[in-house]
């Protein structure tokens, strides 16, 4: 699957800008996805890559009532996932259940298990603890951070603690530090904030502007990546976050999307507007002067971080997804509702 034409597609009925791993699927390589239809009902499709590694198969298709602008699946359990969702005038959040046997069913109905509905702002994302089963969620609104307590056997949600990003501060998106449980990133227009959820106070930020996405480094503490309007892409050491550790050309036009890789450390994807996905490759500095043995280790590389350009789409690209089941492979989502799954062996060492 290498290049720009040799992945393997998958076609919505309408357009798109959300995708998923499906961590929990030990079993199957598997992608959750979601439109964005003003005027028809949408869609959630459940996708898995064949066994064969030759063709994406719909597993399951299921309506939505409402236009899908941020997907994530539980990382503990393959049959729930979140949305953040628009109405037209107003946005919302929910937490989802597929049926148990939906295979079986006819029109099988997504299960709402509860909503998310204490928002102040304009919702924009919900995040889980990306390691293992904890009953905690963060959602971020444009004016709070809010921390959820999450019952899924009485089907409820509470907000445990929430607080405001401050005047003048409109947050877009977060990550959770998978090294610790209680730090967050949260993007705003004119930094990231760092927050500590025990006490939901700010304790520290990196004032950048126009970060479009942020993405923690699961490999190794205290290391950031982010996707910049302007600047590209920047990976930080958050114990000096005044400059960045190393810097990357991005993309010809806004960098919108930016994943480290689950397994290979260094490993990076980013995609934008310019409708490309970008395989880069961090230098040694970027990785605590090491750099992963699986990857090819060749002079030209070590030079130039691109690994090589993905340009077979049409429309920008705002959906992009490692597999963690198999972390060389990924799944990208341009507007137009297509859905690529490539593999980057060819970058990697065959031991």
């Amino acid at each position: 699957m290498q290049g720009g034409s040799s992945g393997i597609g998958y076609g919505l009925k309408y357009q798109a800008r959300c995708i998923s791993d499906v961590k929990a699927d030990t079993d199957h390589t598997s992608f959750i996805t979601g439109t964005l239809s003003l005027k028809e009902e949408n869609e959630v499709h459940l996708i898995r890559l064949s066994s064969d590694g030759t063709e994406l198969v719909c597993e399951g298709l299921f309506s939505h009532p409402n236009e899908i602008w941020d997907l994530a699946s539980c990382p503990f359990d393959q049959r729930i996932f979140s949305t953040v969702y628009s109405t037209g005038e107003s946005y919302g959040a929910a937490i989802w259940q597929i049926p148990e046997l939906y295979g079986e069913l006819n029109s099988p109905q997504l299960e709402r298990i509860t909503s998310l509905d204490s928002q102040v702002g304009k919702i924009k994302c919900i995040l889980w603890w990306p390691s293992g089963r904890h009953d905690k969620l963060i959602s971020i609104d444009e004016e709070n951070l809010s921390l959820w307590s999450l019952d899924l056997s009485r089907k409820a949600a509470q907000v445990q603690s929430q607080e405001s990003a401050g005047v003048m501060h409109y947050l877009s998106g977060g990550a959770w530090d998978p090294h610790d449980m209680n730090a967050v990133a949260a993007t705003c227009e004119s930094s990231i904030q760092f927050w500590d959820l025990r006490t939901m106070k700010k304790t520290n930020s990196v004032e950048h502007a126009h970060v479009r996405n942020v993405d923690y480094n699961p490999k190794k503490k205290h290391v950031l990546i982010t996707a910049e309007d302007e600047s590209g892409i920047r990976i930080w050491d958050l114990r000096k976050p005044k400059v960045p550790i190393q810097e990357l050309p991005g993309h010809t036009h806004w960098t919108w999307a930016v994943r480290y890789n689950p397994e290979y450390d260094g490993l990076i994807l980013s995609s934008g507007t310019d409708s490309t996905v970008n395989l880069w490759l961090a230098s040694p500095s970027s990785n605590d002067g090491s750099i992963s043995e699986s990857l090819v280790d060749s002079p030209t590389r070590r030079i130039d971080p691109l690994l090589n350009s993905y340009s077979d789409y049409e429309d920008s690209i705002y959906g992009l997804a490692w597999s963690s089941r198999e972390p060389w492979i990924f799944a990208s989502l341009s507007y137009d509702g297509r859905v690529v799954v490539e593999s980057v062996k060819p970058f990697l060492s065959r031991k």
